[in-house]
């Protein structure tokens, strides 16, 4: 390119603070195009306020303005010894979540630069720089570990920020005694963090010597090596369009953790802009603290190396609600529940009966429970104020958080619904927030103990959400306590167990936890009321998922009822009646009895095979995660496993799982089926909605389109390939399928089986072959495909969406993405027939596959399989044998006529009574 533009290029987020004089005359850089042109005839008589010394030295030495190296060499910045990232005592270093490199461990004090290049970024504590490349290579160089806690002690920056600065130049000077001797290590880390940019990149070990010998060879992508990329530098901030914000309850935790997560993912500085306020958007609570409602206008205010891809995405999540839509399964609110303090008014009114014996509150779990009162107190936890210095209390608080986020994810595990984890997902992510960390460890540097520490931040931050205008938002301060209480009990060296009870318990609590609420022992708990909460919180959504009948903001009264006084909890209507008479226990039991006789006749007869009143076969299989919902699942009376989600293997860790535990987890689900049952493994199905951290695809504008499911195992060829070995290993214990998500073409099918075939041929072991139909192409081609495979399994949820062109999760269009509508069901019918053609069989394991409305449709449409969660297998086998096929086939004929969903229910319905 010209110099003039290729100048501009490099150096135009500098030009506010430059100025260029020649021949006597000053040129203003924000706006002079004849400066550019100047520097291309001369640069000898540049001046700056700020950068003109590096730009000066830049043209000097000879800056390239042309295309940057396809090879870069990164010299010692110390004298020293090379060890790999892998063997650094710190975890984002050695799973190279900062970026990929060596580490040093130094026999000099003095650091030298590596590159050429300018000085992009200087921490505040001297401990840590970058300098940017002629190329727009990054490489950061970060002097010690956990030196940052010496807030500059021992450090002396020999540059400044912008600086233009060789190859060999000084840039700090440290006392090697002092820091070694408050730091955890020495060990300094250079690292790459372009690593999208490197074809290889080539460490070298042993002996080297500062500003001499080269400790990493870098090969760029020929694609990156066009100019340099110094946007970091002085870059005004990038504001995306105002966003006017959809989500009814503004963003509480749920979907402020969504934008956190998706912020997280960008190198720049982004703050989430309202007016003259402003948050931390990489925050979860910063997010809600800013208390954001409906309809608030808001804007993404982005600073850094990808400023307005960050922007323009995450103003997109934004007015997608960030993904908010109310969960699967979850009972609709009603009106009164809207507000904490409306229900406090309708908690504080009477009773009913007037006779004082019933206390109102709203209506969280529907259900009804007879049982005797038990008052939960919760323990104040002491902890110790001084601390036995920084460093060492900041290592006991990063273990907590760590041994925090593994508890959680062993809660996740209890929850039948996948989509009320999403609650413990936000948990996870208050344990990664910034601003809440960054409080308690500034109180670490005043000599506190990390508890002491970590209390006062989480209630400052608790405290501040309690006293929002949002409704919504007050309940979340419960979240955050309930996670600060888990780290704070960590940290004092209390074990947290399981709420114990007596038999017959209706729990009363002034604030329950999720936590809580997520380990209740069901055989023993049979409701509970909690003074504080409403419809909304996460508690509630909990005992819904959990099937707890409950009654959050009761009447205060509550609390002083006597353990072992009687009562009955009416879930549905929000009242607790104490001390009922004859009469009402009586009514209540037969309620209830009558309720608890249908599921028990279900579960008894759950282990005979579902077949129609007419002899139709109908296998019903599970939705699975593991070896532990595997057993349950057969328990249930389930038939095999229609759908193992491999991906919960991948997820919430910071590295891929090896073949060994893949195959692992593999065979044990296998083994739990026995041989008999089939056994169905979904490979790898990430993307769109489902992101990984460390399997990073780049922004899409619509990732729902772009690399999603197979696409991204074709993609990254290698984590493929580990995980159908993984696969095939397993194949001795059980009776295995593979199953390909998200096949579009015939090309696509044919290339995953290319790779399976060359690793059956290399394992010599094999397994059928399946795909999942989740998108019309696959079912319009089911013809074509049928020949190909072994089986075909749908996918409603996805096949929904991508035919109505809906976004299940949309806030305002997942009611209408209805599985139902005609246009899906002929897709099935479609998908049926094209199999059924060729002899082979057809499952269904979405969402559709267990509503009691659509399985005599789904029978008449011939599906073979019906795939659903564990909890549904006895009522859908129930289902089956009270259907007739005959009739079944004549209902789906009359409804593939209709034009609406509306028009399908209504028929569904009618045939259901």
């Amino acid at each position: 390119m010209p110099q003039t533009e290729a100048f501009r290029s490099r150096f135009g987020p500098l030009q506010h603070e430059c100025s260029l004089t020649f021949d006597g005359s000053a040129y203003d850089l924000v706006t002079s195009t004849t400066a550019l042109r100047l520097i291309a005839r001369s640069h000898r008589n540049i001046v700056g306020t700020k950068h003109g010394v590096a730009f000066r030295r830049a043209l000097a030495a000879g800056w390239p303005m042309t295309a940057a190296p396809l090879k870069l060499d990164i010299l010692a910045p110390l004298s020293g010894v090379l060890i790999p990232l892998e063997s650094v005592p710190d975890q984002a270093f050695a799973q190279k979540l900062v970026g990929d490199g060596v580490s040093l461990d130094p026999t000099s004090a003095e650091l030298l630069a590596p590159v050429e290049g300018i000085v992009t970024q200087l921490h505040s504590a001297h401990h840590a720089l970058t300098i940017t490349t002629g190329g727009g290579i990054e490489v950061l160089i970060h002097i010690g570990i956990d030196t940052v806690l010496l807030k500059g002690e021992g450090f002396k920056p020999l540059v400044t920020r912008g600086e233009y600065v060789q190859a060999g130049q000084a840039l700090i000077a440290f006392d090697a005694d002092l820091v070694a001797g408050k730091a955890r290590s020495l060990l300094t880390q250079v690292l790459i963090q372009d690593a999208e940019k490197l074809a290889r990149l080539t460490s070298r070990s042993g002996l080297v010597k500062a500003g001499r010998d080269v400790i990493l060879s870098l090969e760029m992508h020929a694609s990156a090596a066009v100019g340099a990329n110094l946007a970091a530098v002085g870059a005004a901030p990038v504001y995306s369009a105002p966003v006017q914000l959809p989500n009814p309850g503004g963003l509480h935790a749920r979907p402020a953790a969504v934008l956190a997560a998706a912020a997280k993912k960008f190198k720049s500085d982004i703050r989430l802009v309202r007016g003259s306020d402003e948050a931390n958007a990489k925050s979860l609570v910063a997010i809600m603290v800013l208390s954001t409602q409906q309809h608030d206008t808001l804007r993404i205010r982005a600073a850094g190396p990808d400023a307005e891809v960050a922007a323009a995405a995450l103003a997109r999540l934004l007015g997608e609600g960030c993904g908010e839509a109310e969960p699967p399964g979850t009972a609709p609110l009603p009106p009164r529940a809207m507000s904490t303090q409306s229900a406090e008014s309708a908690a504080s009114a009477a009773t009913d009966s007037g006779d004082g014996k019933e206390l109102a509150g709203i209506s969280a779990s529907p259900g009804l429970a007879v049982g005797r009162i038990f008052q939960l107190r919760q323990e104040a936890i002491e902890v110790v104020e001084v601390g036995a210095g920084a460093q060492h209390e900041r290592a006991r608080l990063d273990a907590a958080l760590h041994e925090a986020r593994q508890q959680i994810e062993a809660l996740k595990a209890n929850l039948d619904d996948p989509a009320k984890a999403l609650i413990l997902d936000a948990h996870q992510e208050l344990l990664e927030d910034p601003d809440l960390i960054d409080l308690a460890v500034a109180t670490l540097g005043s000599n506190k103990s990390a508890a002491f520490a970590w209390r006062a931040a989480y209630n400052s931050y608790s405290s501040r959400l309690a006293q929002l205008d949002n409704p919504l938002l007050r309940e979340r301060a419960n979240d955050i306590r309930d996670v600060g209480r888990r780290v704070l009990a960590i940290l004092a060296g209390i074990k947290q167990a399981r709420i114990v009870v007596p038999e017959g318990t209706i729990l009363i609590a002034e604030e329950l936890t999720p936590s809580d609420t997520a380990t209740l022992d069901r055989s023993r708990v049979l409701g509970f009321c909690t003074t504080t909460g409403g419809a909304t919180s996460h508690v509630a959504i909990l005992a819904r998922s959990l099937g707890i009948p409950a009654i959050c903001g009761i009447a205060e009264a509550a609390l002083a009822l006597e353990n072992g006084t009687l009562v009955v909890l009416d879930g549905g209507k929000g009242r607790l009646r104490r001390d009922p008479s004859a009469a009402e226990l009586s009514q209540a039991h037969q309620r209830m009895a009558r309720q608890a006789e249908r599921r028990e006749q279900e579960k008894a007869a759950a282990g005979a095979p579902a077949i129609t009143t007419d002899g139709q076969r109908i296998e019903v299989a599970a939705n699975v995660r593991n070896a532990d919902e595997t057993r349950e699942a057969v328990a249930m009376g389930g038939e095999g496993v229609g759908l193992l989600r491999s991906e919960f293997l991948f997820s919430d860790r910071d590295t891929a799982p090896s073949e060994k535990e893949q195959a692992g987890a593999y065979q044990a689900v296998a083994e739990a089926l026995g041989r008999q049952r089939p056994l169905v493994i979904r490979t790898l199905d990430v993307g769109g909605d489902k992101p990984l951290a460390y399997l990073p695809l780049g922004a899409e504008d619509n990732p729902f389109l772009g690399l999603r499911g197979i696409r991204v195992s074709l993609d990254r060829p290698e984590l493929f390939r580990t995980q159908l070995r993984a696969i095939l290993r397993a194949v001795p214990f059980g009776n295995l399928h593979i199953m390909f998500p998200m096949i579009a073409t015939l090309d696509e099918l044919r290339a995953a089986k290319r790779i399976l075939a060359e690793e059956q041929q290399a394992t010599g072991l094999s397994a059928k072959v399946g795909v999942m139909i989740e998108v019309p192409s696959a079912a319009v081609m089911a013809d074509l495909l049928a020949p190909e495979v072994d089986f075909f399994s749908i996918g409603t949820n996805d096949l929904t969406q991508y035919t109505l062109a809906m976004d299940r999760g949309h806030p305002k269009l997942a009611a209408q993405a209805d599985g139902l509508h005609p246009a899906v069901l002929k897709l099935i019918a479609m998908t049926v027939a094209g199999a059924h053609r060729h002899g082979k069989w057809v499952g269904v394991c979405g969402g559709i596959a267990g509503d009691a409305m659509a399985i005599p449709v789904l029978i008449g449409l011939g599906v073979d399989e019906l795939s659903v969660a564990v909890p549904a297998i006895p009522a859908v086998k129930a289902l089956v044998n009270r259907l007739s096929s005959v009739d079944c086939r004549a209902l789906a004929d009359e409804v593939l006529q209709m034009a609406t969903a509306t028009e399908v229910r209504e028929r569904l319905a009618a045939f259901a009574e």
